[in-house]
């Protein structure tokens, strides 16, 4: 394995495996599927500070520094930066574990997003996030 931190990450969210159906045109990863485990993982984080329901309103920053293959095994980490009022502000971490040339696992750091999650009632309205699910979070 490679020498990349996933302690700075945050909390592992989803572990997946990339599949022949995830792939595009060039036969790597598609990255709508990469977005959509980044959207799930942030989501997650998102409900422990919302837990009635959270829509994602912006991906303000998405980065893929690495192709994701068939059978890497995706990690997607996420933590929560920032809440505000009704928002919360995530940033999410992906890793792909794969084997190198060399037969051995590697770990890749291939992708990161910022993502925004609105915390929202069953029927769509905004709801405010009790000031005491901020503190116990540390906000």
């Amino acid at each position: 394995m490679s020498d990349l931190n996933l302690d700075d990450f945050g909390e592992p969210r989803i572990k997946v495996v990339a599949l022949p159906k995830d792939t595009n045109s060039s036969g790597n990863i598609f990255g709508g599927w990469i977005l959509s485990q980044i959207d799930l993982a942030g989501a997650t984080a998102a409900r422990e500070i919302a837990p009635e329901r959270v829509v994602t309103i912006s991906m303000q920053e998405v980065t893929f520094k690495q192709p994701v293959f068939i059978g890497d095994v995706i990690s997607c980490y996420a933590k929560v930066l920032s809440v505000g009022n009704t928002s919360i502000r995530v940033q999410i971490e992906v890793a792909a574990l794969r084997l190198g040339e060399d037969g051995f696992r590697e770990c890749l750091h291939v992708t990161s997003a910022i993502a925004i999650y609105v915390s929202v009632t069953k029927s769509g309205q905004k709801k405010p996030i009790s000031a005491e699910i901020k503190r116990l979070h540390g906000f």
